[in-house]
């Protein structure tokens, strides 16, 4: 699960949501899923309590198996499978498979 980390723009490949764009919002790797922005919509009844004092039907995002998600890369834009490159200082870093760029944040 290495693979996708917080804050990457991923592509969803299957399901109901297939072929829509978000960004990580969350990463749980010890059961492999994500949570995309926009992504999985569901809806949660509610009880009234200190934060929501109204109670009701509250829409949010599900987790999705992170087998179901693919990177899309920053320099050639599309969807693609995730390589690994270790650099001359001994640093791990994650490549795209089509362009052979580094995929990582700029920080």
């Amino acid at each position: 699960m290495k693979k996708i980390k917080l804050s990457d723009q991923v592509e969803v490949i299957a399901g109901k949501d297939k072929g829509m764009v978000g960004k990580v919002i969350k990463a749980y790797r010890d059961t492999d899923q994500v949570i995309i922005e926009k992504v999985n919509m569901i809806k949660r009844h509610t009880k009234p309590n200190m934060v929501n004092q109204q109670g009701g039907i509250v829409e949010k995002e599900a987790s999705i198996d992170a087998s179901n998600v693919m990177l899309l890369c920053p320099k050639c834009s599309k969807a693609t499978r995730v390589g690994f490159k270790i650099l001359d200082d001994g640093a791990k870093i994650r490549i795209c498979k089509k362009c052979g760029e580094s995929v990582e944040a700029k920080a």
